[in-house]
């Protein structure tokens, strides 16, 4: 087990425990999980502004002549349909199928950045080093010292017009660009997230970091930024019904059965690993599929949790689950078959050993209100 001796830190840790934050071993690091409170600062981004520290991310350089090659080979998505100043999300998958990682592309003046979940960084960069055979491509793991801060909510567009003028915080959704932030520190600014909220993601050097966080904070401050932590994040991405590594998606689970078969491009007119088998799979149905669902009874699913049919039999887990603070409503994730994926059916969650009755609802739970 890790001790916090082990564990990594971001360039912010001290910001974190002196501003009150409960710390927690994520994915190899020590994060703050929440400040004011998971529901307060959950809030704070849907009605305001929250801003995370994710510096935990991985972010890797794809530079070189065959740079755009080299990603058609590996994802998922049609690199090439992402212009320069852009960004999308795509998945890496295994060549059975399984998901290897789920990742965002930023497609930028001198090359690609690819950001991949904190867990994956190793994992990732070498299986894309595994991959890279015949193609002239300059891959590099920049995680070591690249921070990323996430401005997440209907305010953030303002605060992000004050600490980097109006034409960055003007960008389209999926936007990327390069700029100054609080005047002379350099950056790139992308309106992503992973919220369901309008936002943007921040990268800086580490060194800048702290100055940066500070400074975001105080202009923020009137507007209600709050700073959040993983415990929001999470309750955030999953009203929203953003998949998370080692829950909606794993190497043994293909995009098809994750609902993210809109992620892949299989007629992108190149070939990529794993096409063959997910064109099959796609052509063939899967026989299982993620599947929201709300809580008819009293009780709260967690991760883990059994899932049964009404029948009683055994049918999944829930993948991701809790009360949803938005919603007012107890709500869950998790893979069943194919057949019980459709809205309506009745399932039932154990809780403490006893079944509580569950109905499959539409999903995403939380309309995402990105800027488009």
């Amino acid at each position: 087990m890790s001790t916090s001796a082990t564990l990594k830190r971001t360039p912010l840790f001290d910001q974190h425990v002196a501003l009150g934050a409960r710390m927690v071993e994520f994915g190899g690091w020590e994060m703050p999980v929440q400040y004011s409170g998971i529901v307060d600062e959950h809030n704070a981004v849907r009605g305001a502004a929250g801003l995370f520290d994710i510096s935990h991310m991985g972010e890797f350089e794809v530079k070189g002549p065959d740079a755009l090659a080299f990603l058609q080979h590996v994802c998922t998505q049609d690199i090439a349909a992402i212009g320069e100043g852009m960004a999308n999300y795509s998945l890496l998958c295994r060549p059975d199928g399984g998901i290897v990682d789920d990742i965002f592309v930023y497609n930028l003046p001198d090359g690609y950045l690819v950001v991949v979940n904190a867990s994956n960084i190793d994992k990732d960069f070498a299986w894309m080093l595994d991959n890279l055979h015949g193609f002239n491509v300059e891959l590099t793991n920049i995680s070591d010292h690249a921070s990323m801060l996430a401005l997440q909510g209907p305010a953030a567009e303002g605060i992000l017009a004050q600490a980097a003028g109006p034409e960055l915080a003007a960008l389209p959704f999926h936007g990327v660009a390069t700029g100054m932030l609080l005047g002379d520190i350099p950056g790139i600014v992308a309106r992503t997230g992973y919220t369901g909220e309008d936002g943007f993601e921040l990268f800086i050097d580490d060194d800048n970091a702290a100055r940066l966080w500070d400074g975001l904070l105080a202009l923020g401050r009137a507007a209600g930024l709050k700073p959040a932590g993983l415990g929001a994040r999470d309750s955030l991405r999953f009203e929203a019904c953003l998949p998370l590594y080692g829950h909606e998606i794993a190497d043994d689970i293909n995009p098809y059965e994750a609902k993210l078969g809109w992620a892949v491009k299989l007629d992108k007119g190149s070939d990529f690993v794993g096409r063959a088998t997910l064109a099959q799979i796609k052509q063939q149905g899967v026989a299982r599929k993620l599947a929201g669902f709300e809580l008819t009874e009293r009780g709260i699913a967690r991760g883990g949790y059994e899932l049964r049919d009404a029948a009683g039999a055994r049918i999944g887990e829930v993948s991701t689950g809790m009360p949803a603070p938005s919603l007012g409503k107890n709500l869950g994730l998790g893979l069943v078959p194919a057949a019980l994926a459709t809205e309506g059916s009745e399932l039932s969650v154990v809780v403490r050993d006893r079944p509580v009755r569950a109905r499959v609802v539409k999903t995403p739970f939380y309309k995402p209100r990105y800027k488009k």
